[in-house]
């Protein structure tokens, strides 16, 4: 059964369309990727998830059915627009956040110990959220997210803010979660972070689903027909390779749609040209990102 089930959401906000026939599902343990371009959806998605928004039309199943208060209470969100209040202490901030969950004030203590020590605030804990810089105050709301063990994880652009120490810290924290068998939604610009994470992903563009299915299968569609090749010596003209460019420190062949890579790599090994590396060329999801919201997309699964 799915953490997550979205049957053909609709919801409008006067002419505006802001959701239109939206599904999607998103199985227990997974670290699933909620991607789309800026006013594309995903917000609104996300909010008739979570019972803020009602949907016009549609259906939402979230832990196996209807929304309920006990289920909020194992549901982590961290929204864009951070939730943490800056005139008061971060423990206090924290203490505060934590008992809307049901956290007494002596969990929540002993529950942020080890957060704060791992994000390096534990020095920092009783002064103002104001005092505190923007990647520290991210980082604050990543733990005020995760206070009550949530079973179910849903954050937006996490990593806003953050250096590459911080951001590598949060990647871990989000693959552990999700070790430990905590479903988690992601959502997040950072295409190449998407990559790394998620094993599935969906694409929202003008409020509809444009490409969704295994991170995977979504690239080999996009794959083309090219391979990378890097040798220390030229390259000889080949039969079949249509376009030829540099690509980091390969050559992008481009071959002809009759051209199988194999007849390539032949065709090099009986040349006795040198191989370093020699394979299938799989897009990069930004590449794949800007191919699909702007119309060159491959479709869905």
């Amino acid at each position: 059964m799915p953490a997550i089930e979205l049957s053909h959401i609709t919801k409008s906000f006067g002419a505006v369309k802001a959701v239109d026939d939206v599904s999607f599902s998103v199985e227990k343990g997974a670290l699933f990727g909620l991607l789309g371009p800026n006013g594309a959806g995903k917000t609104t998605s996300i909010r008739v998830m979570l019972d803020i928004f009602k949907p016009d039309s549609g259906s939402v199943a979230v832990l196996g059915g209807p929304m309920t208060e006990a289920k909020k209470n194992v549901i982590g969100y961290m929204p864009e627009e951070r939730g943490l209040y800056q005139d008061i202490p971060l423990d206090r901030c924290l203490t505060y956040l934590g008992s809307l969950k049901g956290l007494g004030a002596a969990e929540v203590k002993e529950r942020a110990a080890a957060y704060l020590e791992r994000f390096d605030l534990a020095a920092h804990k009783h002064k103002k959220v104001k005092e505190l810089s923007k990647g520290m105050q991210q980082k604050a709301q990543v733990i005020a997210t995760l206070l009550h063990k949530p079973e179910l994880l849903i954050v937006d652009e996490p990593f806003s803010g953050l250096d590459p120490v911080n951001t590598q810290m949060i990647k871990d924290l989000l693959r552990e979660q999700r070790q430990a068998g905590v479903t988690v939604v992601l959502c997040s610009h950072q295409m190449h972070l998407v990559e790394e994470l998620c094993d599935r992903i969906v694409l929202i563009d003008h409020g509809k689903v444009v490409l969704y299915g295994a991170l995977e299968e979504v690239q080999k569609r996009f794959s083309g027909n090219a391979v990378l090749v890097r040798s220390d010596r030229p390259l000889p003209p080949l039969p079949g390779v249509e376009r030829v460019e540099a690509h980091n420190s390969a050559l992008k062949l481009h071959l002809a749609p009759d051209t199988k890579p194999q007849e390539i790599l032949r065709a090099l090994v009986a040349k006795d040209i040198p191989l370093e590396q020699f394979e299938i060329a799989i897009p990069t999801l930004d590449e794949i990102f800007i191919r699909v919201v702007q119309g060159k997309g491959a479709g869905n699964e």
